[in-house]
């Protein structure tokens, strides 16, 4: 699908909709008239085909207990195999209601009070907080910034395993909020520090569809043919993919026998809920008919890319814009014309824009923004524009 008819078919306000992200700025923000620019949810409609599917479950009027009906598991399963060429098995599967749901119970299920559990940062908010809300001590071992460009600090963050005895990683990939999509030869070594010192792997890759150009999504449990499968539990859902976040679907996925009876043995405790009907409907629909409307987002979502890096580079040259390998969300350091206790007030009360700030997702990141590009153009030329009107004209000193 072409983006002008995507954009035509499935764009929609959501003011006024209960949305948090636009009916929550008030509290989240202290300021209700700002252009929301934040949570990674979007502003288009779910395909047609999962409206439709909704509607049947709807007008049958009954919403009682349901289960995982094996059309979900086939509909899945296909999508990972020719998406992603993940062959999963339905016996390897959990449910959850939602990707930040399931790393808290993954951090109970494998981790003692204390255990030290290690993440890549700057990464999502929610890996820091469900380590340290579960009393685990969170290690982090920073990414390297080269001009934008991202990778990893291999030799720290081994160090940081040993030195700490870490017991868990909870891994991003692809990788938010800096959008790579990590090549197989660093997943492969990674995963191998993992190994060497029998450190488990949680894998959160509920951006995997969303990737571009040459990037391809590696799931962590095939890389190196599936070398490290048996030490990888992967969390993923069709929420980020086709903004589905508020049905509270999540896909589980592991392989290893024993770590799912440790995690069943777990869950059992704390969750005696059935599965959410309705969102397990929109998710089957999604993964058989979605392709199409998937395809449209894509090109929406590059073009609002393009206009925001060439318009923001053409009139500031030394802004840093970290290059968009995976996800749909835009990493931006200021620093070079803001100083970085001076962000949010240049964002927020200057700009006038509702945005996700960097040290949300790690303390050596303020300085940077983090701007969704799932949305319509008109909605990314006005905060593009806001910042270019208001930027200073040179470099701070």
């Amino acid at each position: 699908m072409k983006k002008e008819e995507f954009l035509e078919r499935y764009a929609i306000e959501r003011k006024g909709t209960n949305s948090l992200k636009w009916d929550k700025l008030e509290e989240r923000f202290g300021d209700a008239d700002l252009l929301a620019a934040w949570v990674a949810d979007m502003e288009f409609k779910a395909p047609e085909q999962v409206v439709e599917a909704i509607k049947e479950k709807v007008d049958h009027g009954v919403f009682g207990y349901t289960y995982v009906p094996d059309s979900y598991y086939e509909a899945f399963i296909d999508w990972e195999r020719k998406r992603h060429g993940y062959e999963v098995k339905s016996e390897w599967m959990r449910f959850s209601t939602g990707v930040v749901t399931a790393l808290y119970w993954f951090v109970h299920a494998f981790t003692k009070p204390q255990d030290a559990v290690i993440i890549l940062s700057p990464v999502y908010y929610p890996f820091a907080n469900a380590v340290r809300d579960t009393d685990r001590t969170l290690i982090s071992s920073e990414l390297i910034n080269t001009n934008g460009v991202y990778t990893i600090d291999f030799e720290d963050f081994e160090k940081q395993i040993i030195d700490n005895e870490v017991k868990l990683f909870i891994h991003c990939t692809p990788h938010n909020p800096v959008g790579r999509v990590w090549t197989a030869e660093e997943a492969e070594r990674l995963l191998s520090i993992c190994d060497k010192h029998d450190v488990l792997i949680v894998s959160d890759e509920i951006h995997h569809d969303m990737t571009f150009g040459d990037h391809t999504h590696i799931p962590s449990a095939i890389v190196s043919e599936g070398k490290f499968s048996q030490r990888v539990v992967t969390v993923t859902a069709a929420s980020k993919t086709f903004n589905l976040a508020g049905l509270l679907t999540s896909q589980i996925i592991i392989e290893n026998e024993a770590l799912r009876k440790r995690f069943d043995k777990f869950v059992n405790s704390v969750n005696q809920t059935e599965v959410n009907l309705l969102g397990m409907t929109a998710s089957e629909a999604a993964f058989r008919h979605g392709a199409d409307w998937l395809e449209g987002l894509r090109e929406v979502v590059k073009s609002n890319e393009r206009y925001a890096v060439e318009q923001l580079t053409a009139h500031a040259k030394d802004l840093v814009i970290t290059p968009l390998e995976g996800t749909y969300l835009l990493w931006i350091d200021l620093r070079a014309y803001i100083e970085p206790d001076k962000v949010k007030e240049f964002i927020q009360d200057t700009c006038r824009l509702a945005i996700d700030y960097g040290e949300w997702f790690g303390e050596k990141s303020k300085g940077f923004i983090r701007l969704n590009l799932g949305t319509e153009p008109r909605h990314i030329k006005q905060a593009v524009d806001s910042i270019i009107e208001h930027l200073p004209t040179s470099k701070k000193i």
